[in-house]
């Protein structure tokens, strides 16, 4: 089945807000909204999905964002489900919102999980802007397929790492220090930033190609300013006090780069 633009980012923007209805109502069961982090990543697997099987002028540009994109789509969903969902408590964010906004907790998750639909989309984006550029695979491709591996690769690692430093109970309250989180004190961040440009890489060449600068920008925002690196650090700092401390006075905070002295 093809469709034209339009049609294919309104259904789009439909099917977004409905998954995230549906794993709303989950949550209000559970009283776990640490499943919109999983139905966020996987959101856009599907999206990525859907834009494929309706591109009315598929090529080989366009089964090739499909699969990289719902690739790290799932590797991700699966991740935080496994790491944040599954036998887990509800993530400490959103326990927090769900005291702070007490009896009116469901209504405040309704629009929080919608805004999650609607930034899901949002990044979509990018997906569908690099499968509508036209002509052979080229250069363009090749870098940012190369993009794509190393950012998925280290997040990967990175993600593995951690969870390996984390199942040692002799670690309690001590911050990782070993592989990647050597040299980035948030290095599955810093990944997740570098995948966005991929897109970017593959889609430059076409007239719209400028548009998905958007999703790393967009990216960079969040981790910075919003949900990522600031709450994360606040949480750490609590948690792990001077040790964490230490830790930020010698390690870069995003690119991974070399250890500096520590001033003690």
């Amino acid at each position: 089945m093809s469709l034209n633009p339009a049609s294919q980012l309104v259904l789009a923007l439909f099917f977004a807000t409905l998954l995230m209805f549906l794993l709303w109502c989950i949550q209000w069961q559970t009283r776990d909204a640490g499943i919109v982090d999983v139905g966020w990543s996987g959101c856009l697997g599907c999206l990525a999905i859907f834009y494929g099987t309706t591109n009315p002028y598929c090529t080989w540009r366009t089964w090739a964002v499909v699969t990289i994109a719902s690739v790290w789509s799932l590797r991700l969903a699966l991740y935080l489900l496994r790491d944040r969902v599954l036998g887990k408590p509800e993530d400490r964010r959103y326990q927090k919102l769900r005291v702070g906004f007490g009896s009116q907790a469901n209504l405040f998750f309704f629009g929080f999980f919608q805004l999650q639909a609607f930034l899901a989309w949002f990044f979509s984006l990018a997906f569908w802007l690099a499968m509508r550029r036209s002509g052979p695979m080229d250069a363009w491709d090749l870098i940012g397929i190369s993009i794509w591996t190393i950012s998925v690769t280290g997040e990967t690692i990175a993600d593995s790492q951690l969870a390996r430093f984390r199942a040692n109970a002799s670690n309690r309250g001590t911050t990782c220090r070993s592989g990647l989180w050597k040299y980035s004190r948030h290095p599955n961040y810093f990944f997740e930033w570098l995948h966005w440009w991929t897109y970017v890489v593959i889609a430059w060449a076409s007239p719209l190609g400028w548009m998905t600068l958007s999703a790393p920008a967009l990216m960079w925002l969040f981790l910075f300013k919003v949900t990522g690196i600031p709450a994360t650090e606040a949480q750490a700092l609590i948690s792990r006090g001077d040790d964490y401390r230490k830790y930020q006075q010698t390690t870069s905070m995003f690119v991974p780069w070399f250890r500096k002295k520590s001033p003690d």
